[in-house]
């Protein structure tokens, strides 16, 4: 598990008897279905809860969490969109929306193919941020923006035409070298950001 999903978790059952006390018993029932790890359960008493009070941070918090873990991405990005506007401080709201919208970006629906640029800058906007609130120690949220702006890179590489494109893709990958190399410093002993240094590095000269 790691430090994001632990303090997340942490947070929610500090913060759940405030929460109860204001929604009733949906969102209880939501925090226990989370905790057995059935997340479709927690949004079915979740949903219920944020239509008893919608700006209720807790509530959100676990809907967007549970969302994002039934692979619900747009509404997991709907809803962190709706945590970040009442509670803009919360930087896991920003990583999880983050994560949720590379997700789509490197899986993207039919409807959404035509946007897959617009969620790549968005979710490295967002890790960006968290970063910014959390600070350049937090390996995971490095990690994440680091492999959000490889796959942003590999996406364009596919679209090359013109040599500014293929400068466009280099400044990406170089991105995405730059904060693997930052966890290194921190966790120097990390053999699969070791690897992905080597893979991206690759990419680099494959295009020079």
């Amino acid at each position: 598990m790691n430090y994001i999903k632990k303090a997340l978790i942490l947070f929610l059952v500090v913060s759940a008897n405030a929460a109860f006390a204001q929604s009733g018993s949906y969102d209880k029932l939501g925090m226990q279905a989370m905790m057995k790890g059935d997340y479709k359960g927690a949004v079915a008493q979740l949903e219920k809860a944020d239509s008893k009070t919608p700006n209720n941070p807790s509530v959100l918090k676990m809907l967007g969490y549970s969302y994002f873990q039934c692979g619900n991405f747009e509404s997991s990005i709907e809803t962190y969109s709706r945590l970040i506007t009442v509670k803009p401080s919360d930087y896991s709201a920003y990583y999880y929306r983050g994560k949720a919208r590379q997700n789509v970006a490197n899986d993207p629906k039919e409807s959404l193919n035509q946007m897959r640029d617009t969620f790549y800058q968005s979710a490295i906007k967002d890790f960006t941020k968290a970063i910014e609130i959390n600070g350049e120690e937090d390996t995971q949220l490095l990690q994440n923006r680091g492999l959000a702006y490889k796959d942003y890179a590999i996406y364009k590489s596919y679209k090359i035409k013109k040599r500014v494109d293929k400068d466009a893709c280099i400044v990406l990958f170089n991105n995405s070298v730059a904060d693997f190399q930052k966890v290194l410093t921190v966790q120097p002993l990390r053999k699969d950001i070791i690897s992905l240094i080597d893979y991206v590095k690759a990419q680099v000269a494959s295009l020079k």
